[in-house]
């Protein structure tokens, strides 16, 4: 079996939950982890399982402005948060839509502030619902993986998604 995890990340967050879910898969699958900036160059029918996250801005997929707006919050002087290299690139968003139709299985995940979903919103059913647009069998629930207040992934979520590759994985 071959899985794609692709990711965008602004903080790094989404970028070391996408690594940790591979590390859940590597035991039982080849498996490649990119940001989106480099997933244009992939042919997705040579993967049996492609898994796509992104963080959640704005109860939903990141745009061009809710980027710039990460961008400025990185540039702050006081700022603890770090801007991902890749992050000011096109996004998970404009990366679905220039698929061409396909078919195969996927499924999403992103990340966002620790509070309940409909006050946050979830880039995920976005991006879920995106794939299935495209013709991809989603084949799990998708998930999200938790920040704090302060853009830091919580404590233990990286381990979750280490736990989440692996179910995937074993499906």
């Amino acid at each position: 079996m071959r899985t794609l995890v692709v990711h965008e990340s602004m903080f790094g967050n989404t970028h070391r939950v996408a690594e940790a879910i591979a590390r859940g898969i590597a035991p039982f699958s080849s498996v490649k982890a990119v940001p989106v900036s480099q997933a244009r160059d992939e042919d997705l029918s040579g993967y049996d399982l492609v898994i796509v996250g992104g963080p959640t801005h704005v109860h939903g997929m990141s745009r061009e402005s809710t980027r710039h707006s990460a961008e400025e919050t990185a540039g702050k002087p006081d700022s603890t948060v770090t801007l991902e290299p890749d992050a000011a690139s096109e996004g998970i968003r404009e990366w679905l839509s220039s698929l061409a139709p396909t078919h195969g299985k996927a499924v999403a995940f992103d990340t966002r502030v620790d509070a309940p979903a409909f006050l946050t919103g979830r880039a995920s059913k976005g991006i879920g619902r995106k794939l299935r647009h495209l013709g991809f069998d989603l084949v799990a629930e998708s998930e999200s993986f938790l920040v704090d207040k302060e853009s830091r992934l919580e404590d233990g979520e990286e381990i979750r998604a280490e736990q989440w590759g692996r179910s995937l994985a074993q499906q």
